[in-house]
């Protein structure tokens, strides 16, 4: 059983793990909103802007983390975490349907994107960086009992997974100028957007 110091020390590392992790999903939002808009990607759109959410559900968790250090009741951390859940999950839905909209008009048009080697480069970096960040999660999660601190270790899974498929897209498209990778790409990236969304939305909605 902990003591409370070793909970509070819990606690601790894991807010400077949010720190680090929201920081990080700040500068994965610049970099890649930047450059899908200067490449015209949908595909890279889609993945800063996923990265946007993140930071909201990561300053909600740092909210619900500091609220514990400060001895707030559980069922008001509860709330907080449901209504933030419901939030991030109804955006990431609509944002689903968004980049569906424009991948299919871009493939019907023959829209192409170009060459964004800023893209591919922090695809690169979030590939290699957040596996580390979803063990750290998950290992802090489990030992204060916090499920939302280990779900959001899943979502830098899920962000992973993204940015192997702009990684994908990207590379694609530089080497063989293949117009329609990027618009591929970005649909099935909304599996994983989809599938982050619905989940995010029914815990929301209380449901498992």
């Amino acid at each position: 059983m902990q003591n409370n110091a070793d909970s509070n020390m819990l606690v601790r590392r894991s807010i400077r793990t949010e720190y680090f992790s929201t920081g990080w999903m700040a500068f994965e939002f610049l970099v890649g909103l930047y450059s899908g808009i200067t490449a015209h990607s949908i595909l890279l759109i889609a993945f800063g802007l996923d990265s946007f959410l993140e930071i909201i559900s990561g300053s909600t968790l740092i909210w619900r983390l500091r609220k514990e250090a400060n001895g707030a009741s559980q069922s008001e951390i509860n709330r907080a975490e449901r209504r933030s859940s419901l939030i991030v999950g109804s955006v990431l839905l609509l944002l689903s349907v968004y980049v569906i909209g424009v991948s299919l008009f871009n493939l019907v048009t023959h829209q192409a994107a170009d060459q964004s080697f800023s893209g591919i480069a922090i695809a690169i970096a979030s590939v290699i960086l957040m596996p580390f960040l979803t063990l750290r999660k998950r290992a802090l999660g489990k030992a204060l009992h916090s499920a939302a601190l280990a779900e959001d270790g899943m979502c830098n899974i899920t962000c992973a997974y993204m940015a192997a498929t702009v990684l994908v897209g990207g590379v694609l498209t530089a080497l063989f100028g293949w117009w329609w990778a990027d618009s591929v790409a970005a649909l099935v990236l909304v599996y994983f957007i989809v599938s982050e969304g619905w989940e995010s939305f029914q815990a929301g909605r209380g449901k498992d």
